[in-house]
């Protein structure tokens, strides 16, 4: 899943950035709305954790160009005014959920991995194809009964793959989907990422390789 935090507090923005990461979420952090607005244009984002009370383009106008856009994009709002009144302006501005400061981290993580859940109605809670299965929620992935060490980016992958339901999915789209802006495109990071993945699996030829465009389940 790939998050874009908004936050001008840069101490606040690092530390839910640090937050995720650990968490396996592929997150990108930007510092004003401006930024913001430029990042959405360029990337597919699931969630975008937006501070409502952002300084030069506020947080609301950020939110507001993303609902006019029409894009599936979900949007978790934050500010420090927790009143009711608040809550209702910002949801009917076009955000998804709304958290007060000062929130709670399994709170703040909670929400977004069930937002970015939202962005994809179509998937299943629990995904399965053959004698894989991968319960995003829990993070466990078997094959075969066998349940799977996987690293984060390795789960990644492999969710992302599965959640294709076939699809042959190129590497800069893994790229884009299971990192985050401190990726670099021009290594060999996806196809070692999928190499060790496979080495894991009970057969490695269920990740199959499509030269020239990608890989599938």
């Amino acid at each position: 899943m790939r998050v874009l935090v908004v936050e001008d507090h840069t101490e606040l923005a690092d530390s839910i950035t640090r937050v995720f990461r650990r968490q396996g979420l592929a997150v990108d952090t930007a510092y004003d709305g401006s930024t913001a607005l430029d990042l959405v244009e360029e990337v597919d984002y699931d969630v975008v954790v937006l501070d409502r009370d952002l300084p030069g383009v506020h947080g609301d106008d950020v939110c507001g160009e993303l609902a006019a856009k029409g894009v599936r994009t979900k949007v978790l709002m934050l500010t420090a005014a927790a009143s009711i009144a608040d809550r209702v302006e910002g949801l009917g501005l076009g955000a998804d959920d709304y958290l007060a400061k000062p929130f709670a981290w399994p709170e703040l993580l909670a929400r977004t991995r069930a937002l970015g859940r939202r962005a994809h109605p179509e998937r299943q809670p629990e995904l399965v194809r053959g004698a894989l299965r991968l319960d995003p929620a829990r993070r466990t992935a078997s094959h075969s009964g066998t349940q799977l060490p996987l690293t984060t980016k390795e789960f990644g992958v492999l969710a992302y793959l599965l959640g294709a339901e076939g699809r042959t999915v190129p590497a800069d789209e893994l790229l884009a989907k299971v990192w985050d802006e401190v990726a670099d495109p021009g290594t060999t990071t996806v196809k070692a990422t999928v190499n060790r993945l496979r080495a894991k699996l009970l057969d490695a030829s269920v990740i199959q390789t499509v030269p020239g465009r990608g890989y599938r389940v």
